[in-house]
């Protein structure tokens, strides 16, 4: 027999609460805010993958079927609103559906969502033979469809007053990839008309709107409001609660959840990275999600925590990849938008641009159709509801977005390469990108990554429609610059009174070996300037001025002591690097090194 760990055990990819819960494993208690959701009877939340959702189903399931509730007390023990419970508890009967178990294949979609419903509903009707004997459960289940299945069972809870309680999971995980990959076609055909998934959310309409009608409470959840919005012309059943302040802890972790979870495993025994070293890692890669104007607080990410935590327990180092490959939205899910006949789009223009400045200024849209996603602000609120974008600030009254951390803008950047890959107008072997970045790195050989990567740019003919501007040029050298975890990449990095193009930062806690860093210097010249060679003079002599300023910077020493700083100017001419060297600085001090080849 196994010996049980001696602290609690991290629930990594669970999602159930009361399993978590009976086994004493770690868990942060966000109970209070159900509380807060009983005001809203039919509620619809959007939140980015892998971000806790689930387990709050879990937790409203547990919390209010009646199924349950002998072991009330036990799950509930110690937490909020077991302490304080509401007096809803235990009441209702839950219908709960997760539609990521639903067969995506187009041919048999249909099949196999009603199939899916069906036992679903069968499962939950046979957990309550009090209330639903044999001979209703038949008369329920009898229809053909598992609308009409639904609304013989409100028709029947409400004659008979049974409270029940719809739980919706992943509501639009298929929807999501049938239009992804089989097109609008495809996905208007069981979202509007009298297509299948429409006429599945109109009875859960009618239901609700019906005195009398069964239906008392419903919880949705999923990553985008496009979906809701076509199958019901708005989401008109309920509130959407995705950009409240009152809900905005309610998934998550706040700085102060993820400080006490390390201080209880360190205060165990079983975790002996240093704290503060262990929140500056996980608030760089994980944290900065905030998803309403007038909240206060950033969040981390719920499943990135947990990563961490489950690769640092019992007592190991940074774990080797910091980005948990469950969180990535996979660029086959966003392709749709950013490409249309082999090219790219406004969107993708937008996209590139937003990597750039890092920031844009743009009201988020509750919901919106997809005939409208192509409009700018829609195109953006969608990347806010993914993750890509979150809430920094408001300003002038318009909601600032920014990429919030470093796994988000690693991603970001992937899915620059992967469209310029997509439509064939640039593409390199990555491996042999990392391979000179290791070596950039670890040995402090940078000339190789960019003669490489500007060969790469003369040769490929493709790219040269998109090289305009020295945000562009910064935009795509970043795209490339960043497929190394060994740095915290930075752009416009604050540093001497100014703002560094890109600042690559070693990741000493994980490589403490580390010795070379860099910050770089783009310039760029029109394709129509004719005195290349003065041009060129004139622009190497400006960031060279630019560069000493940086590399003087007190900051840079004292937080990183045993680095050396190396300043290197790129300039381009359109497509063509006409200059790459390092500086050579006009100061003398440890940590800055200028024409180091």
């Amino acid at each position: 027999m196994s010996t049980p760990p001696a602290h609690p055990r991290i629930p990594y990819g669970e999602a159930d609460f009361r399993r978590i819960r009976l086994n004493r494993w770690l868990y942060v208690d966000k109970t209070r805010f159900v509380r807060r959701l009983e005001q809203e009877r039919y509620a619809f939340l959007i939140r980015p993958r892998r971000f806790g959702k689930s387990l709050w189903i879990s937790l409203l399931e547990n919390y209010y079927d009646r199924f349950w509730a002998d072991g009330f007390d036990a799950t509930f023990a110690g937490t909020d609103i077991g302490q304080h419970p509401t007096g809803e508890q235990s009441r209702y009967v839950t219908l709960r559906f997760n539609f990521s178990m639903v067969n995506d294949k187009l041919e048999t979609l249909e099949r196999e969502f009603e199939t899916y419903c069906m036992i679903e509903l069968r499962g939950r009707l046979r957990r309550h033979p009090d209330l639903f004997p044999a001979a209703a459960v038949r008369d329920i289940l009898e229809p053909p469809s598992i609308a009409s299945k639904l609304s013989e069972l409100f028709m029947y809870a409400g004659d008979h007053d049974i409270r029940l309680y719809v739980l919706i999971d992943e509501y639009d995980n298929f929807a999501n990839t049938v239009l992804a990959y089989h097109g609008a076609e495809a996905y208007h055909s069981f979202t509007h008309g009298g297509g299948f998934y429409r006429n599945f959310f109109a009875t859960l309409k009618g239901g609700a709107d019906r005195s009398g009608g069964g239906l008392e409470r419903l919880f949705i959840t999923g990553v985008s409001p496009v979906t809701m919005d076509d199958i019901t012309s708005g989401f008109n059943i309920g509130s959407n609660i995705s950009l409240e302040p009152d809900f905005n802890e309610m998934v998550g972790f706040t700085e102060a959840e993820v400080r006490r979870l390390v201080e209880t495993y360190r205060d165990l025994d079983v975790f002996n990275q240093d704290v503060e070293t262990a929140m500056g890692i996980m608030g760089e890669w994980y944290n900065g999600y905030r998803f309403a104007e007038e909240a206060e607080t950033d969040l981390y990410n719920t499943d990135m925590v947990l990563y961490y935590l489950k690769h640092s327990i019992p007592n190991r180092r940074v774990p080797t990849y910091l980005i948990d490959t469950n969180v990535r939205i996979d660029y086959g899910k966003l392709r749709h938008l950013l490409v249309v006949g082999r090219q790219l789009n406004g969107n993708f223009d937008l996209l590139r641009d937003i990597v750039g400045e890092q920031q844009v200024d743009t009201r988020i849209q509750p919901s919106f159709p997809l005939e409208r996603l192509t409009d700018p602000e829609n195109f953006l609120s969608l990347l806010h509801y993914f993750g890509l974008l979150s809430i920094r600030d408001v300003v002038d009254g318009v909601p600032r977005l920014a990429i919030p951390n470093q796994t988000v803008k690693r991603l970001m950047y992937g899915y620059l390469r992967d469209a310029f890959r997509d439509v064939d107008v640039f593409s390199v072997n990555l491996f042999r990108v990392e391979q000179l970045l290791m070596a950039m790195a670890n040995r402090g050989e940078w000339r190789p990554v960019f003669d490489f990567l500007g060969e790469a740019i003369m040769r490929q003919t493709g790219i040269r429609d998109y090289i305009s501007g020295e945000k562009v040029v910064q935009g795509f050298l970043a795209a490339y610059l960043s497929v190394t975890d060994y740095y915290v990449f930075r752009s416009e990095a604050e540093l001497g009174k100014g703002y560094a193009d890109i600042a690559l930062e070693p990741q000493l806690a994980q490589y403490p070996h580390l010795r070379h860093a860099y910050l770089i210097e783009l310039k760029y010249l029109k394709r129509t300037e004719s005195a290349i060679e003065a041009a060129t003079a004139a622009a190497v002599e400006m960031a060279t001025a630019q560069l000493e300023r940086y590399l003087a910077d007190e900051r840079l020493p004292r937080q990183f002591p045993e680095v050396r700083f190396i300043g290197l100017i790129v300039v381009f001419h359109g497509w063509e690097m006409v200059f790459c060297d390092a500086v050579r600085p006009s100061i003398d001090r440890p940590g800055v090194v200028g024409n180091d080849r």
